[in-house]
């Protein structure tokens, strides 16, 4: 049996390549209800540019994702931006 070297759980964001995977809160409003979620930048640049293409602002694009959402915001908007980067290049699926 072998095993492997045991890892330090750090919370200091680190670099994959280009990408940070630092998480950032951001302050958002919901229907008139104030919340924050927690992203990734890049999740949240990405996010920002889909919202800005459809013409909504973000709090209108954060506002439909969480009438259809059925788990947590953070994820559900995640898997909003995989999605359309999915749609966008259909040979990853």
């Amino acid at each position: 049996m072998t095993f492997l070297p045991e890892r330090k759980m750090t919370k200091e964001p680190f670099t994959v390549g280009p990408v940070s995977t630092d998480i950032i809160k951001h302050s958002v409003s919901i229907a008139g209800h104030r919340t924050s979620v927690s992203l990734e930048r890049k999740f949240w640049e990405l996010f920002k540019k889909s919202a800005k293409r459809q013409d909504l602002s973000v709090n209108e694009l954060i506002t439909k994702i969480d009438a259809t959402r059925q788990g947590n915001l953070s994820s559900a908007i995640r898997l909003f931006v995989l999605e359309e980067l999915l749609e966008k290049n259909p040979e990853l699926r």
